[in-house]
């Protein structure tokens, strides 16, 4: 169960664990090329799962990891939400963001179901929630579903953990 401003909200199915398997996925980026897993199978994955880039809060997280995403070394940040991905380029132009890759779940889908962050009753139902996975050599190392939606994810608890 999540929150959205102490209003609860559920999920389509229960949301992925660390020591799981990564799905696989068929993500849109904001150019219109497809994603998948196995593009990033060399490098470690921040996911940076969100409902929508045009609240204040999904645009914040956005930024940050855009800022953190310049330091980090054998890293890639996906943004993932279901905007379609003109919204998402729209956003990344005029703010400069260059170092994150965006991606919709808009089509065909599958991401949310597969990682278990898709909301399936209340005003948000159908987006994705507001969530952390990081992925490395095909296995689930952290997560972080963020129980307020109102809230920024803690950034700080997930990047510690790239320091293994």
């Amino acid at each position: 169960m999540i929150f959205l401003n102490g209003k609860p909200h559920e999920l389509k199915r229960e949301f992925i664990r660390a020591g799981e398997t990564a799905p696989e996925f068929n993500l849109v980026k904001s150019d219109m090329s497809h994603l998948h897993l196995k593009d990033l199978k060399d490098k470690t994955i921040i996911f940076n799962i969100f409902p929508s880039i045009d609240t204040g809060v999904c645009a914040a997280s956005v930024r940050k990891f855009n800022q953190m995403a310049a330091e980090l070394k054998d890293c890639v940040v996906v943004c993932v939400s279901k905007d379609l991905p003109f919204a998402l380029s729209r956003f990344c132009g005029a703010e400069g963001i260059e170092n994150v890759i965006t991606a919709s779940d808009f089509f065909p889908g599958d991401f949310g179901i597969n990682y278990g962050v898709v909301i399936e009753k209340g005003l948000l139902a159908g987006l994705l929630a507001r969530a952390i996975v990081i992925v490395k050599d095909g296995k689930v190392h952290y997560t972080q579903l963020v129980e307020e939606m109102a809230n920024e994810p803690d950034y700080m608890e997930a990047i510690q953990v790239l320091s293994w």
